[in-house]
């Protein structure tokens, strides 16, 4: 039957059979044939037609304007919540009140404590002008030590005027008594030799030596009187240094005094700003009492609750979602598709929650999807070893719905250029980069902000 022995075997007679018929019949191999046609036929169509080819990835829905994104409210200073005026859900407009919270630092529970600071900051500003009245007596102290100073100077001065001229004075008589005591010796040299010839007396002798004694008397009286002028002279030189030197000490000290006046009003204006400084710090604080809204929204979540429960400066008490928003997708692309995507480049979204039907090689027949554009790509990796793109709504496509919620899930297909079906798949075998279109626009394109 199977034809493996050497034995001859009976020849089957399959024509007996229907099933046998169906089989080896020649209308058998004619339908099949066709089919076979028709398949390659369909999937040569199939190979030309266009496909869009495409980067996938995921992402979730956040805003386009990042200060309408989700955000909380923290306190910049430490405190203890004592009342809350919101609940979750509730809609607040921008400065609204949300909680009212306490100190817990001791050096802020004085409840005077801004009086007593302003106190101190006006002592410290009479202190300020204490001192320059101060300094406005002593630049006056000065002024006159400067006027007494140059009018003894004048007076010593002219004092030593007068005795240089008479020093000059004495010299002159001086020198007539020093001529007078010389005549009077000469005269009396001459009686003497008259008298010891026999030709003068002894009275006239006896009168020449008087009057010696008399002009040396006089000589005597002049070399003092010159002496003492001398040192007159003298003595008055040494006034106008003393003088100088005196006032030098007086006016020493008072510019030293003038010099600590002004030393200690700068440090007064110092503590004045500082005080300045201080009672602004303790207003902003006592101000800070009360937690604001920084913007309209809705209260999403108290990450705060309860009444009496403290916190650190910076750490977050309710989270808000900001009203009057445009949607945008944020998407993460792989480093090696990062060059195909550019700015302005179309896009398509399929939004979680949504039902969709998406063929990601054509656009045009998907269902679900909302057209979409890309308006700022990452420049540096992210966390996840992706690069960050923000997409927009497309203003040429329908608009997305305005249901969905900011965080939820999104899958996105950047479109690239459009080849047939068969380069794709020849594409992807051989692993070559898909092609990409270059954009119109190659700036950010100025989409309009839609006000719920």
């Amino acid at each position: 039957m199977l034809n493996i022995s050497n034995e001859p075997s009976p020849k089957f007679d399959y024509d007996k059979y229907r099933s046998g018929n169906r089989i080896f019949s020649m209308d058998y191999y004619k339908q099949f044939n066709r089919f076979l046609l028709i398949f390659f036929s369909i999937l040569l169509v199939f190979m030309f037609l266009p496909w869009t080819q495409n980067i996938t990835g995921q992402g979730h829905v956040t805003t386009l304007e990042p200060d309408k994104r989700p955000q909380t409210v923290q306190s910049p200073i430490p405190g203890r919540i004592e009342e809350w005026f919101v609940r979750e859900g509730d809609f607040v407009t921008k400065g609204d009140t949300i909680l009212r919270i306490s100190e817990v630092k001791s050096e802020y529970f004085d409840p005077q404590l801004l009086q007593r600071t302003s106190e101190q900051l006006e002592a410290k500003k009479a202190a300020v002008l204490a001192y320059l009245e101060k300094i406005d007596a002593l630049k006056t102290q000065l002024t006159a030590l400067e006027s007494e100073r140059k009018l003894k100077l004048n007076q010593a001065e002219n004092k030593l005027s007068q005795t240089v001229l008479y020093v000059q004075n004495d010299s002159i008589k001086f020198e007539a008594a020093k001529t007078d005591r010389s005549i009077a010796q000469t005269r009396l040299d001459r009686e003497l030799s008259l008298y010891e010839k026999g030709l003068k007396s002894t009275r006239e002798v006896e009168e020449k030596r008087l009057k010696l004694r008399e002009t040396e008397a006089k000589y005597i009286g002049a070399e003092n009187n010159f002496q003492n002028a001398k040192n007159e002279v003298a003595i008055a030189r040494l006034e106008i240094d003393r003088i100088q030197a005196e006032f030098m000490d007086k006016l020493s000290k008072t510019r030293s005094d003038l010099a600590t006046a002004k030393s200690n009003r700068f440090e007064a204006v110092g503590e004045v700003a500082k005080l300045s400084n201080t009672l602004a710090n303790y207003t902003s604080r006592a101000n800070l009492g009360y937690v604001v809204a920084p913007q309209s929204g809705f209260i999403n979540k108290a990450i705060k609750g309860g009444i009496g429960e403290t916190f650190k400066e910076g750490d977050r008490l309710v989270s808000i979602m900001p009203d009057n928003y445009q949607m945008a997708v944020e998407t993460y692309v792989r480093p090696i598709d990062m060059p195909l995507i550019k700015i302005g480049e179309k896009a398509r979204i399929e939004f979680d929650g949504w039902p969709a039907i998406v063929f990601s090689g054509w656009p045009n027949v998907s269902y679900g999807t909302y057209g979409a554009r890309v308006v700022a790509i990452e420049n540096f990796i992210s966390e996840n070893n992706l690069y960050r793109v923000l997409l927009a709504p497309d203003p040429e496509d329908h608009p997305w719905p305005e249901e969905v919620r900011m965080g939820s899930g999104a899958r996105t297909i950047a479109l690239l250029n459009n080849v047939p079906v068969g380069y794709e798949i020849w594409r992807q075998l051989n692993g070559f980069p898909p092609e990409y279109y270059r954009p119109e626009a190659t700036k950010t394109p100025k989409l309009p902000i839609k006000i719920k």
